[in-house]
């Protein structure tokens, strides 16, 4: 059971219009690097929101648009590679974004959403299930909630083909990325 539920709070208890707040989130992602390691990175740049109907969570909703310029992999070169056309192109497809078209319960504290995440101008449906963290309401009255999530998806099924070959066998970059967010959002009022 988790402390969200331990504690007497339910998505039930969540009704309402949440605004993500960036300073408080993070949208994060890997994969895979000369078959050995792997390359972690973040966006910075994203806004979003999502509505909660506490009574019938499939009536639920959410949106996401990132700033493919964004990327951070604490490697500069890398970085502008990842913005070049041979990745997301942040020129010509400057944002990624992420609509939900589904919300489906998985117990008291997990919710899959599934939706349409568009990246390099190519959109596929993405499931991406979170858990409730909780909420609270910090100092100033401000009420907050958190969610964590994951999802995991092809890069080549979004057009982001480029690779190189390894002399020992395999590529470079890995296909298969995770995702990972950390979300803290804002009641609205």
């Amino acid at each position: 059971m988790s402390t969200a539920t331990t504690t007497g709070q339910t998505l039930a208890n969540a009704t309402g219009t949440w605004v993500i707040d960036p300073t408080h989130t993070s949208i994060g992602f890997s994969t895979r690097h000369a078959m050995v390691s792997k390359v972690r990175g973040s966006f910075t740049e994203y806004t979003g929101s999502f509505t909660i109907d506490g009574d019938n969570l499939a009536d639920s909703a959410a949106e996401l648009t990132i700033q493919a310029a964004s990327i951070e992999t604490k490697s500069a070169d890398r970085d502008a590679h990842l913005k070049s056309p041979d990745f997301l192109d942040a020129e010509s497809f400057p944002t990624l974004t992420f609509v939900a078209t589904s919300v489906a319960p998985k117990g008291d504290d997990v919710v899959v959403v599934t939706g349409d995440l568009t990246i390099h101008g190519v959109t596929k449906s993405v499931d991406v299930t979170y858990s409730f963290v909780g909420l609270s309401t910090d100092p100033y009255g401000n009420e907050k909630i958190g969610f964590e999530g994951s999802a995991k998806i092809s890069r080549k099924e979004f057009g982001l083909i480029w690779n190189a070959a390894l002399e020992t066998g395999g590529v470079l970059v890995g296909d298969d990325i995770k995702l990972n967010l950390d979300v803290e959002a804002n009641k609205q009022a």
